[in-house]
């Protein structure tokens, strides 16, 4: 026989050569179990796609974040100017008083304050931000501006819960490690056998509680996609975000750290121009101030100060947030395309005309 005449085997009896056909793809992801390259370039094409969407939110909210920490600036050296400028004029041998450094602590506190509630909600409207998107990314349809902003909006009060209740529940393990290191620590001292002690049981306890702080953060990161996707309260999100990651934790966690630090990189390349302009001579009155500069022009320059790093914040904020939140949502619907076969009824969806369009 001759072996070089002979045709290539074919395939098994029945079955023709026939191999299973692709997952359908209506949007930005297969509908089918996620890899990571899925989960990435499903992320990247939402923001390729809909970023006018995204960005134009996670802007708009971080914007009027930084606009209110601004005027609440304006009004505080409004109020508290003259004790602000009696400080920097002080000399050595006319030291500032508590009467001048009083209301300005209280200022700052409040500035500090409203900071925070404002880039809280902000933070939130992010969060709730990019499930909306995806709830039309994934099924291929197009949306608008206001259709999102509604649907996020009707669901920042319970995102804000479960982002509150996470970081709570994360950091409780690491403040009890905190508060019992600090009460260690004050009866070491006291006894006279603290200082070569300390550090080493200050990095046992470290190591003791920073898993299980971690541990709890990576359980309930899929909560705030949880609470758009399905309507949820604050606590039932968190209830559902530890039975999707029971099982996958390992895979969630490095996920979400790698996609964390891809996420920082960008904000620091994006921040660094501005953080360059700020070093730069005369950039914002510094080679003004001379070597006893008055209070007005040091104001001048510490405004200067505060508005280019308000706004090299905005910009990296608007990518911190968003990216990560964008993974965690994909990774939400990847866990339910595992564990509950959301494949056929996101196929269904994405078959039927959507209303209005």
């Amino acid at each position: 026989m001759a072996y070089g005449n002979t045709p290539p085997p074919g395939p098994p009896p029945g079955w023709g050569g026939w191999t299973p056909p692709p997952p359908p793809r209506p949007g930005v992801i297969p509908l089918a179990p996620l890899g990571l390259g899925d989960i990435l370039g499903g992320a990247f094409s939402t923001i390729g796609r809909y970023w006018k969407q995204l960005f134009g939110i996670a802007a708009a909210v971080y914007g009027a974040a930084a606009v209110a920490v601004g005027v609440a600036l304006a009004i505080m050296y409004a109020v508290v100017g003259d004790h602000l400028r009696a400080i920097y004029d002080a000399t050595r041998d006319e030291p500032p008083v508590w009467d001048d450094i009083r209301p300005l602590l209280f200022a700052f506190l409040a500035v500090w304050g409203i900071g925070m509630i404002t880039f809280l909600l902000a933070t939130a409207m992010v969060y709730a931000s990019v499930p909306a998107i995806l709830q039309d990314a994934v099924l291929g349809r197009p949306t608008t501006f206001g259709v999102v902003w509604r649907r996020a909006a009707a669901r920042v009060p319970a995102v804000i819960g479960t982002v509150f209740l996470v970081a709570l529940v994360s950091v409780i393990p690491v403040a009890l490690f905190l508060t019992a290191f600090v009460g260690l620590m004050i009866a070491l001292l006291a006894a006279g056998t603290g200082p070569l002690i300390v550090p080493p049981l200050a990095f046992v306890g470290a190591m003791a509680t920073a898993p299980l702080a971690v541990w709890l953060w990576v359980k309930f990161s899929l909560a705030p996609a949880a609470a758009v996707f399905e309507g949820q309260g604050a606590i039932a999100a968190m209830r559902r975000s530890s039975k999707l990651v029971r099982g996958d934790w390992w895979r969630i966690f490095g996920i979400t750290l790698l996609t964390g630090v891809m996420a920082g990189i960008a904000a620091y390349v994006i921040q660094l121009p501005l953080s360059l302009v700020q070093m730069l001579p005369g950039a914002i009155g510094s080679s003004d101030l001379g070597s006893d500069p008055t209070g007005s022009q040091v104001m001048v320059f510490l405004g200067g100060a505060i508005v280019l790093s308000l706004v090299s914040q905005l910009i990296g904020q608007v990518v911190v947030a968003a990216f990560p939140q964008l993974i965690a949502s994909l990774l939400y619907i990847d866990r339910r395309i595992r564990t509950e076969n959301l494949a056929p009824t996101l196929a269904e969806a994405a078959a039927v005309p959507p209303a209005g369009y």
